[in-house]
């Protein structure tokens, strides 16, 4: 029995330790395995991981892709906009220029109407004496009349001698009721004119007022389209102000505006542009540049015109000889070299205007100054690239900030407006000066030539 119950034991003993020992490689596998899955597991979980910041990746990328998009038909449609409000701007000035020199043409052909109605008034004032004469002697005639033939030779004479007056007289009459009659018939003629010009100058000065209207309303569309850069062009106009204050002499003040706009503007790039084409005009060879611009560029053959989005002039200022608006409707009173009333050379032209005539740019070009500068008032200087600028004073508004880019033709002010009626010797002028690296140079050949208008009759 004890032989047994130690057999019994000693199998027991040696199944526990089977078992264990199965137990230890049931381990040692399951960990081998482990061992192995793990690295598995890991570089899944990286790969998982890898495949989803690629596709957060993709979907950024995206995003950006549609956004640029987004940005790319923003800044289109701005452009578009901008486009499409100087386009509306130049017209709108123009008509309003239009209606100005309309008016101006209508009020002369009445103001000669009115000369021609005085003269034949007073004509007939004067004549007024002789005729008067004539018909009293007719008149007495009438109550006295010659006697008849068969009286006595004292009547006889006395009768002779009156029909001798009368045959002189009457034919004199004749003429002059004649006379008169083509005078009344003028003179009703130049009446009737006068009103037709006068219903003229209502409905033009209706159109006018339209017209008007019309530009304000564009303008006030303008400045709310400039307030995303109303901080940049604000600090331009403060340190536009300051240097006014510091300088001298014009000259000193378009040399330090200048540098200021050029950095805060794209005038800079533009002036780099010009120095690397190679047209900035003081080469020896310009003289002859110029000749050759000036054969194909003749006066007449247009109007200046360009894209009305750019943000940079059409073609360099050289290039637009014959092709610049006038900037007001007007009488040129003084021109380039005339001599001035304190008998000194003028240095540009003098537009005489309109009370309240709109004045627009005259060329396109960066405003560098704006606001009142010593004896000049309100001043305005457009830097036209390539060293050229555009000086114009005496106007009462200006509708343009400094920094701002201008296109030939947008309105930039108005003249002053007069109280009371118009007076030509009391009509306001506008000083236009071009100059060329500082100095003034003449005008006359950049207009162009067929701008006058015609009024319709």
């Amino acid at each position: 029995m004890r032989a047994s119950g130690q057999y019994g034991t000693a199998a027991a003993c040696r199944t526990r330790v089977n078992v264990s020992a199965q137990g230890a490689a049931l381990c040692l596998a399951l960990a081998a395995s482990l061992s192995l899955a793990g690295p598995a597991a890991a570089q899944s979980q990286l790969q998982n991981e890898a495949k989803q910041r690629l596709e957060q990746n993709r979907q950024r990328l995206k995003a950006a892709e549609q956004r640029e998009k987004e940005l790319k038909a923003d800044l289109a449609a701005m452009e578009a906009e901008r486009a499409r409000l100087n386009e509306q701007l130049q017209a709108a000035a123009q008509s309003v220029q239009f209606s100005e020199a309309q008016l101006t043409s209508i009020e002369a052909r009445r103001d000669a109407l009115l000369e021609q109605q005085k003269h034949h008034q007073e004509a007939l004032q004067q004549r007024h004496g002789s005729i008067s004469k004539l018909l009293a002697a007719m008149q007495r005639m009438g109550r006295n009349p010659p006697p008849v033939i068969i009286t006595r030779r004292e009547d006889a004479l006395e009768m002779v001698r009156s029909a001798m007056l009368l045959g002189r007289a009457v034919p004199e009459l004749q003429e002059e009721v004649k006379d008169l009659v083509a005078r009344l018939q003028e003179l009703d003629v130049v009446i009737k004119q006068i009103a037709e010009e006068r219903t003229k100058i209502e409905a033009e000065t209706q159109r006018l007022k339209n017209a008007q209207a019309r530009l304000a309303m564009l303008m006030e569309e303008r400045r709310h389209s400039v307030s995303e850069r109303q901080t940049q062009l604000e600090e331009v106009r403060r340190e536009a102000e300051r240097i006014s204050k510091s300088v001298n002499n014009i000259g000193e003040l378009i040399a330090a505006l200048d540098q200021t706009v050029a950095e805060k503007t794209g005038l800079g790039t533009y002036q780099n542009q010009l120095a690397k084409e190679g047209q900035k005009e003081d080469r020896p060879a310009r003289k002859q540049d110029e000749t050759e611009v000036a054969v194909v560029l003749t006066p007449g053959t247009g109007p200046l015109a360009g894209p009305p989005g750019r943000m940079a002039p059409a073609v360099p200022f050289h290039l637009a000889r014959g092709k610049l608006p006038l900037p007001a409707q007007g009488r040129i009173a003084l021109s380039f070299g005339d001599t001035t009333s304190n008998g000194r050379k003028s240095q540009g032209i003098v537009i005489q205007t309109r009370h309240g005539a709109q004045v627009t740019s005259p060329s396109d070009g960066w405003v560098v100054y704006a606001g009142e500068f010593r004896s000049y008032r309100q001043l305005l200087i457009i830097n036209a690239g390539g060293g050229y600028h555009v000086l114009l004073a005496g106007l009462s508004h200006i509708d343009a900030q400094v920094g701002q880019f201008v296109l030939a033709g947008e309105p930039i002010g108005t003249m002053n407006v007069s109280p009371g009626g118009q007076s030509p010797e009391s009509a306001p002028v506008l000083y236009v000066e071009f100059r060329k690296e500082g100095r003034p140079i003449d005008p006359s050949p950049w207009w162009y030539q067929g701008q006058q208008i015609k009024v319709q009759g």
